[in-house]
């Protein structure tokens, strides 16, 4: 379109020269001034007012109309013109402008019009000459004959240009929707990695680590925001063990499975299983990569122990009264036979047969519980129980029981607040959480405190207890409330299990957390498990009177 004005431009110069100069060849050189000047003025308007619609293969009303103009204009002047002027090459414009822009027919069609023109002109002007005529007819044969190859070439290049033009976006799209995919695919692959408990390292040959999961890092006792650009094996006197496997796998391949310990900065010693590959670096394709695959064997320990669980629940019950009674025969028969002796060493070995007895006795009772919390079910009917009230009374019996004088304080601020929980449920979980604390807190002052706290009207209430022990490691931190787990040889690891267990059964839970507490004036970290117990609301069916005896 902007062609087109420049053409009509260049039309109106040369009609404005020859009217000036009054050429002798100008034939009605007013007339056809106007003309020009009305052509100029469409073409400018069709290039500012509309919008011309995009090539294709679509019949357009627009490209007839232009080329109808065009070819009209261009006829009119090849019929007026005088002398050796000829505007023939002008013809070509608009066969151009319709094999690009518009359909073959289209543009076949704009050929054909400039050939009847071409050859009808040397009959209106050759004044019955029939040399003239003659001329005039091979001349315009010739240029009918260009335009219509014209018109075919570029509307078939055309055609083509838009094929290719179309595959490109084609290609472009698909291109752009597999980089899409791809980018989605790793960021799946990244988050599944990430989320693995499997740890993942990648190290090159001078033990660099050069991708690392969340897991591989704790298990190497770092944060998971460590900086793995300057992280290498050597770096910790405590990783040799897996420098050695990470040497042994670029010296002989990959290893199917190794047992190593590694020390953590916090001095944690953690046992792990590990298994190697070797793969191709993507920076040089000659220098191997080293894939490892470490576990913690604290992870499968408590797999096992969660299958165990589920095959013990089948017949736990069972089992357990079966071994009641013969225990029982067990410690009579035991304080039977302790009272007919006087030896000091046979007494001694009553003594053990009684405390092995009775710790029998403990874990099958446990097991009775495990039991009894899942034929119940998730939710437990809850009673008005007065928080601080209970506490109180369980705290007193238990610190006179054990005789642990000041190791115990009592801060109770839940005055007047009630419970949504059963006086005999609490009792288990108090109770159980303070022989955890007696057990691994110190002797000093205040050692054990048990507080409660609400702060709202409406939300939940607090039951914490404290002790200032050593942290846990974070392994057993991560398997606290899993049954049979636990640190210590002895015990039957369900203890904590059950108090999440009865916690649940009244909708509330149970958590641990390394938090500071005020000891003789000093601040002191310790370990705190805190209880969150949802608020009385009053039912119809529900006892009101909150001292009222409420076990079962």
């Amino acid at each position: 379109m902007t062609g087109r004005v420049l053409i009509a431009f260049a039309l109106l110069l040369l009609q404005m020269v020859l009217t000036i100069n009054n050429i002798k060849y100008s034939n009605q050189g007013l007339w056809t001034f106007a003309l020009c000047v009305a052509y100029l003025a469409q073409t400018v308007l069709v290039r500012v007012v509309f919008n011309p619609v995009r090539p294709g293969n679509a019949f357009a009303r627009q490209w007839v109309a232009t080329a109808l103009v065009d070819v009209v204009m261009f006829g009119m002047l090849q019929f007026t013109r005088s002398g050796t002027l000829t505007y023939l090459p002008l013809f070509v414009y608009p066969v151009l402008t319709s094999g690009v822009l518009a359909t073959r027919k289209l543009a076949l069609g704009t050929a054909a019009l400039c050939t009847l023109i071409l050859l009808g002109e040397p009959w209106l002007t050759g004044q019955h000459l029939d040399a003239q005529v003659t001329s005039g007819l091979m001349q315009g044969a010739l240029a009918s004959t260009g335009l219509l190859l014209v018109a075919l070439l570029t509307n078939q290049l055309t055609h083509r240009l838009q094929q290719a033009q179309a595959h490109a976006r084609r290609t472009q799209a698909d291109a752009q929707r597999s980089r899409a995919e791809a980018q989605i695919m790793r960021l799946i692959n990244e988050r599944v990695i990430d989320a693995m408990p499997q740890g993942i390292l990648v190290l090159n040959e001078k033990l660099q680590v050069r991708s690392a999961n969340p897991a591989a890092l704790t298990m190497l006792g770092l944060p998971e925001t460590h900086l793995l650009a300057s992280l290498r094996l050597t770096d910790q006197a405590g990783w040799i063990e897996l420098v050695d496997v990470a040497k042994l796998t670029f010296a002989r391949g990959a290893i199917d499975h190794a047992e190593i310990n590694v020390t953590q900065r916090s001095r944690t010693q953690v046992h792990l299983t590990v298994n190697t590959q070797t793969t191709s670096s993507p920076e040089a394709a000659q220098r191997p990569m080293c894939l490892m695959f470490m576990q913690d064997l604290r992870e499968s320990e408590a797999k096992l122990r969660t299958e165990k669980l589920a095959s013990m629940g089948r017949m736990s019950a069972a089992v357990a009264h079966e071994i009641r009674n013969p225990l029982a025969a067990i410690s009579q028969a035991n304080a039977l036979l302790q009272e007919e002796l006087n030896d000091p060493m046979a007494r001694r070995l009553t003594g053990m047969v009684e405390q092995n007895a009775q710790r029998l006795g403990r874990i099958v009772d446990d097991i009775l519980d495990v039991a009894r919390v899942k034929e119940v079910g998730e939710r437990d009917e809850s009673d008005a129980l007065a928080l601080d009230a209970h506490v109180r009374t369980l705290c007193q019996e238990w610190a006179d029981q054990h005789q642990v004088g000041t190791r115990l304080q009592v801060k109770l601020s839940a005055d007047e607040v009630l419970a949504a929980f059963r006086p005999d449920h609490l009792r288990r979980i108090l109770v159980n959480l303070l022989d955890n604390a007696a057990r691994y807190a110190t002797h000093a002052q205040g050692a054990i405190q048990v507080s409660t706290h609400a702060d709202r009207a409406t939300g939940p209430v607090l039951l914490m207890v404290w002790s200032d022990g050593k942290a846990l490691d974070q392994g057993v931190q991560k398997h606290l409330f899993e049954p049979f787990f636990s640190s210590e040889s002895r015990s039957s690891g369900l203890g904590l299990y059950i108090c999440q267990e009865l916690c649940h059964r009244h909708g509330g839970a149970i958590a641990y957390e390394r938090t500071p507490r005020q000891i003789n004036g000093s601040t002191q970290q310790g370990n705190e498990f805190f209880i969150s117990m949802k608020r009385w609301q009053h039912t119809a069916n529900a006892p009101l009177d909150p001292d009222a005896d409420t076990s079962r």
